[in-house]
């Protein structure tokens, strides 16, 4: 969720040399933004780990001479190299306020939730940027704005080509069990797009239960493949971009889309978009959810639902995914 703003950010100030800190897994939906912006990969654990691996990194870091410090996480190991930075009194150092009393205040109410819109993290990102001196409107498309979209042809070995039919693209896996959508509802969904001559179902997920769940859909079904575990992050981006829609929890597939500009029908359960964590330039109204008393009940999905029936997608039908993929993939006619 960082990549639009970092991206407006660069072209807004072309001078600015930019030096983006992260895990080397990142490093993919950084390269092609703009060349101001410099990546760091790192390998936490490997190779900065502890206490003397975040000295060894502040060390490293501080070579560079930077002017001033935006600490976009606000954990304890970006605490840690925040206050180090803070002890130069020429480095401006801001970090985010993630609104976390009011997540919290937000989710807790038993009856009568405020649903009330709070900041998007693209917004809090930018107000640490604010704070440092250099606000950003938020102006962002795909990360291929300034370049054509790489052909299909780019990625080895994918042999599909795209001619008159739809792309659909399902990611059914989120990090926690409060944000999936039912595998057998799911199943459903696939089962009635299968039977649409004119639309191809593409399978995103990773790790090897996701990989085996979605190749038995995949060899179940003609018109459905999973490319699960076979291509890298960029290609998989490009791939993401040639989809008409993708259908996908309120998980990192909802962001990889963003990045590219493909729509989003967006599942959510146990969380809310009101807490700030919709997909860059996504439509709220592709947005698929029930109201409850108990929703939003968590912030990331990572409790466990209290009513013991995950009603908030087990109350999603079928019908409601499949007629949403129709109603986008007809409006591309």
């Amino acid at each position: 969720m960082t990549v639009p703003v970092i991206y407006a950010l660069a072209k807004q100030y072309p001078d600015l040399e930019i030096t983006m800190l992260s895990k080397e897994s990142m490093h993919p939906y950084f390269k092609d933004i703009p060349p101001n912006v410099k990546f760091k990969g790192v390998r936490l654990k490997a190779d900065y780990h502890g206490l003397n691996g975040l000295m060894k990194l502040y060390n490293e870091l501080s070579e560079e001479n930077f002017n001033a410090v935006g600490d976009l996480h606000d954990v304890i190991r970006s605490k840690f190299l925040r206050w180090r930075f803070s002890l130069n009194k020429e480095i401006r150092v801001r970090h985010i306020n993630k609104g976390r009393s009011q997540k919290k205040a937000l989710i807790s109410a038993k009856k009568e939730k405020q649903l009330i819109q709070l900041p998007s993290s693209f917004e809090r990102y930018a107000q640490v940027l604010s704070e440092l001196g250099y606000p950003v409107k938020l102006e962002f498309s795909s990360i291929w704005e300034n370049s054509s979209c790489p052909e299909l042809s780019s990625i080895p070995m994918f042999k599909t080509v795209k001619g008159k039919d739809k792309w659909v693209g399902i990611a059914p896996f989120a990090a926690h069990s409060e944000k999936i959508y039912p595998l057998e509802k799911m199943a459903q969904v696939l089962s009635a797009l299968e039977k649409i001559e004119d639309v191809q179902v593409f399978l995103f997920g990773a790790g090897k239960k996701e990989k085996d769940t979605l190749e038995q859909w995949a060899n179940f079904y003609s018109r459905i493949t999973s490319v699960a575990g076979k291509y890298s992050k960029r290609e998989e981006l490009i791939l993401i971009s040639h989809l008409d829609v993708m259908v996908s929890m309120d998980s990192a597939n909802m962001h990889l889309a963003s990045l590219v500009g493909t729509p989003v029908i967006s599942i959510w359960g146990a969380t809310h978009p009101c807490l700030g964590f919709m997909g860059w330039g996504q439509n709220p109204d592709n947005a698929i959810q029930i109201s409850l008393d108990c929703r939003p009940c968590s912030v990331y999905g990572k409790k466990p639902c209290a009513r013991g029936d995950l009603a908030c997608l087990n109350g999603i039908q079928p019908e409601t995914v499949v007629n949403k993929v129709l109603e986008i993939i007809n409006e591309k006619k």
